[in-house]
């Protein structure tokens, strides 16, 4: 085995774990390791939750304390903060070692493993259930997730039914049904013949004329637990059911006793029960809800040619299922976990409900990135046979992060990285653009998809989850995962400050997602945006806005209503959340409590901004006097003509009607941050008065001028988070507002600390010009391999730097692992004021520098640079460089030698088209230092 294992840590001390047991809660059952108060020129505290997390799949459970105890620790010393533990399928071969989930055995390696987690202040979540969704072998047919099947019939006196009613769907008819309505109609007349079914071809029913009749046949969908764990296995849970969803939670309550593991949190996964759109109680609920038997309507509702009609039903029904998916499902399961001292951590998309309002209903919300985007910064490199073409869009992530914000909730988290690209090919450099979208949507969180537990017994590459970034401690880059880590944490502590600080809130309008007169159960994925979301005047004009410098909120009808007006600013979330505007985009559904709630909040002083004016409402019953109502409401609002669009003056307050949204911004004197206009994005925390900036530059063009800040500044504190330098920024005054001088290349990032007083004691951040002065590193230089496989390559002399796949070595063609470049170079007088930078050029993938035995850090993203001020002399300077590969190299050569090393139960190692994986006829990747090296020096 060539991974240096590192020492096994030692406890902490009792006062340590009391602090981290603490560290996960608070009273309101949300995890606040949030800091309040931040010296300048200092980092926020390094809390657990400030570094990264990750997904931890436990194959077969095939764990032991030895391995779970030395992965912890390497685990720790790469700078993660936590786990989720996922229980999956097993790998073959190793089928003594699997334990079945929740067994005594199972749950005393998962006692181990959260003890050993403490002892190195870090976090354990546990996904509740395997492989996902909820699930497993406590689900009878009863509890399973259920379907509803429509048959129609037609009755005629004296002949009876048509056909006999029986299940006509073959392969519904494999699992557990029952014939759950049958219902007649005949012009406006409707029967409920449920209870006068004697067999399929007879009724306790004789009635004049020709009926049609409608069967609704309740089924289960049949589907089981995907990827689950032995122990795990069985049909997924049918979240609809209150009594089903209480028996589950019921079954781990038995399991853990009153033994509960200190866990943080409990887990879901995004919704993903496909097919689910019923369950027993159904009708009983719509009825409760909707105030009408929706059974009266079927034909409407299942019409073949779909009218308005239709349309309202519709949106009943799908509203009915949110409600069931939140009041039986989302808000019982958060109860549970907190009357146990453990929070919630869900996906709410993927389901068929309202994302805000579930994502809202638990503790920690969490969404998800899956693909690859596409930015222009050059030197990231794009294999189109190697990226999963989805949009990562991150608006799509502002449902997790806006319920958050408008809920007082501190943690927004994402599942990071699943299918980033093809396995094995993806680098830092092309993960951390992905990552800075996330925080640039309001996630402070991350959760890296992921690792998997593999024994040390277990070679190159070790246990794999077959959809994942794969980031283990096999992989080539592990060595420098603490570089990339270290980054994540330094931001997360400054978005973890603080509150949101946004300008405006942006209405969902759901309804006109629900109304959709086609289909019935409407699944809102991450996979589907291009239909649900992208068409959307919501989307468009909620990307315009944050594109020319504003920041911005979803809310939902059900937050609107909660919101408050002080002064000015709308209130959520106790005072911990302010906005100036409401938005109401154009939507062709609005209810008419949330006309009057918008109403109201103006009459109190808020401002909200229509688009359009309302013009129907959603659902069917009373639909002609809701409509009447709304129409009224909005009629008695005076508008009047301004250049921007029309006001009307209520109370306190304002509403006004205008198209163009921004148009109406400017004209109200609501200023944006014009920094978005030299292609930088930006978001912003608020921390008692005080703001945080985060810049990130993902354009082509470098930066490097006075950038204008919306909020004034006595001064600003200019911080690094990829070297963590910390210095007082150049400030001026340009048209009566404060500028910051910046510094930012292509994929850089850089956060801003605006002070409203004078700091204490800080140096001057040492700025980069435009045009430095450049000393070449020739070399010669000194290749060495020093950890990695299958063999390691002897060491060369290398007259010019160049990548080690370059070299008439096989050896080195196969190699993935760290290899280290190791040269000189000369310099004269040191200045002081002076910038010295070292620009490694092409850097694949990832590098540590030292200077003169001093290691100065790690260079993981474009552009791949370090500033070494504090470590250069005069004179002879030694340069010393390890470079990481990717495991690519190495993959290729098993594949190429018939080498098994994938073998799994279930679903074997699948490439990112989900086909048979196989790396014999890949190119090989290039790897090592292309350069050219410089040093620059910045006078």
């Amino acid at each position: 085995m060539e991974k240096n294992k590192k020492a096994l840590r030692s406890i902490f001390g009792l006062s340590m774990l009391f602090s981290a047991l603490l560290s996960g809660l608070s009273s309101c059952g949300q995890a606040q390791e949030k800091s309040n108060s931040v010296r300048a020129g200092e980092w926020p505290e390094e809390t657990r939750t400030s570094k990264p997390w990750t997904r931890w799949w436990w194959m077969g459970n095939a764990v032991d304390k030895e391995n779970l105890t030395a992965l912890l620790g390497e685990y720790e010393d790469a700078g993660l903060g936590g786990l989720e533990i996922a229980p999956i399928y097993g790998a073959k071969g190793f089928e003594d070692r699997f334990l079945e989930h929740l067994s005594p055995e199972w749950m005393d390696m998962l006692q181990h493993a959260v003890s050993q987690a403490d002892s190195l202040n870090m976090g354990i979540d546990l996904t509740q259930g395997t492989g996902w969704p909820f699930g497993g072998h406590m689900v009878s047919p009863e509890m399973a997730a259920q379907r509803m099947i429509v048959q129609k019939y037609r009755y005629t006196e004296g002949q009876g039914l048509d056909r006999a009613i029986v299940l006509e769907d073959r392969r519904a008819s494999r699992f557990k049904y029952d014939l759950h309505t049958l219902m007649a109609y005949k012009d406006e007349t409707v029967e409920n013949l449920t209870d006068k079914v004697i067999d399929s071809l007879h009724l306790d029913w004789d009635a004049p004329g020709s009926w049609d009749l409608i069967a609704i046949f309740q089924a289960q969908t049949g589907q089981m637990v995907k990827r689950a764990a032995p122990g795990g296995q069985g049909f997924t849970l049918d979240h609809y059911a209150d009594s089903a969803v209480q028996q589950y939670l019921g079954h781990f309550e038995k399991a853990f006793e009153q033994d509960f593991p200190g866990i943080r949190s409990f887990y879901n996964d995004s919704f993903e029960v496909y097919g689910a759109d019923f369950t027993a109680s159904f009708f009983d609920f719509f009825e409760q809800k909707r105030g009408y038997d929706l059974r009266d309507h079927l034909p409407r509702l299942f019409a073949d040619e779909p009218d308005e009609n239709s349309a309202w039903l519709k949106s009943d029904y799908r509203e009915t299922i949110h409600d069931m998916l939140l009041e039986n499902f989302t808000i019982p399961w958060t109860k549970w976990a907190n009357s146990h001292g453990k929070l919630t951590k869900n996906q709410a998309h993927g389901s068929p409900g309202n994302l805000l309002d579930l994502y809202a209903a638990v503790d920690i919300p969490e969404g998800e990135t899956f693909g690859s985007s596409y930015f222009p910064i050059p030197g990231i490199r794009r294999d189109s046979a190697d990226i999963r073409n989805v949009d990562p869009d991150p608006i799509m992530l502002k449902f997790a992060s806006s319920a958050a914000h408008l809920t007082g909730k501190n943690l927004v988290s994402t599942e990071t990285f699943t299918w980033l690209g093809e396995h094995f090919k993806s680098a830092f450099s092309q993960a951390k653009p992905e990552l800075e979208q996330a925080f640039l949507a309001g996630v402070n969180h991350m959760f890296y998809h992921g690792v998997t537990y593999s024994p040390e017994e277990v070679d190159f590459p070790g246990w794999l989850f077959y959809a994942s970034l794969n980031l283990n401690t096999h992989n080539s880059l592990w060595p420098h995962f603490k570089g990339f880590n270290a980054y994540i944490q330094r931001v997360q502590s400054v978005l973890q400050a603080g509150n949101p600080d946004h300008e405006l809130m942006m209405y969902w309008p759901v309804y006109d997602i629900w109304s959709d007169p086609e289909g019935l159960s409407k699944m809102l994925t991450v996979h589907g945006i291009d239909e649900w979301l992208h068409p959307t005047a919501f989307y468009q004009e909620s990307k315009m806005l944050m594109d020319k410098g504003f920041g911005l909120d979803f809310v939902s009808d059900k937050m609107i209503e909660s919101l408050q007006v002080d002064g000015e600013q709308f209130v959520a979330a106790n005072g911990s959340y302010r906005s100036q505007v409401l938005i109401v985009p154009e939507a062709d559904y609005l209810p008419v409590s949330t006309l009057q709630n918008a109403i109201t909040l103006a009459e109190n002083g808020g401002t909200v901004i229509f688009q359009k004016a309302p013009r129907e409402v959603p659902g069917f019953k009373d639909h002609s006097a809701r409509r009447e109502a709304l129409e009224s409401l909005w009629s008695e609002l005076e508008f009047g003509g301004m250049s921007f669009g029309k006001v009307a003056v209520k109370g306190k307050g304002k509403l006004v009607l205008a198209e163009n949204i921004f148009q109406a911004l400017e004209g109200l004197g609501l200023q944006r941050e014009s920094l978005v206009d030299e292609g930088l994005k930006f978001v912003r925390r608020d921390l008692n008065g005080e703001k945080y900036y985060y810049l990130v530059n993902h354009s082509g063009t470098p930066v490097n001028k006075f950038i204008p800040l919306r909020y004034g500044a006595k001064a600003a504190v200019l911080m690094d988070p990829e070297q963590g330098k910390i210095g007082l920024g150049s400030i001026k005054a340009t048209d009566g507002k404060e500028s910051v001088l910046v510094n930012l290349a292509p994929g850089k990032s850089l956060i801003i600390h605006v002070l409203q007083k004078e700091p204490g004691r800080i140096p001057d951040w040492r700025y980069e010009s435009s045009t430095p002065e450049i000393v070449p590193v020739k070399g010669p230089w000194r290749l060495t391999f020093q950890n990695g496989g299958p063999e390691l390559p002897e060491p060369v002399t290398l007259d010019a730097i160049k990548p080690w796949t370059e070299l008439d070595d096989v050896a080195a063609s196969d190699f993935s692992g760290q290899a280290l470049y190791e040269s000189s170079f000369e310099l004269g007088p040191v200045k002081e004021g002076d910038k010295y930078v070292l620009n490694l050029g092409q850097v694949l993938e990832s590098a540590l520098v030292w200077i003169n035995g001093q290691q100065v850090g790690y260079a993981f993203g474009i552009p791949f640079k370090l500033d070494i001020t504090d470590f250069v002399q005069e004179g002879s300077n030694q340069l010393s460089i390890e470079v990481a590969n990717l495991m690519a190299n190495r993959v290729r050569y098993l594949d190429q030698n018939e080498i098994v090393w994938r073998n799994y139960h279930e679903i074997n190692f699948v490439n990112i088209d989900y086909g048979p994986f196989d790396a014999s006829e890949w190119e090989t990747m290039p790897s090592g230092l292309s350069g050219p090296i410089n040093l620059e020096i910045h006078h």
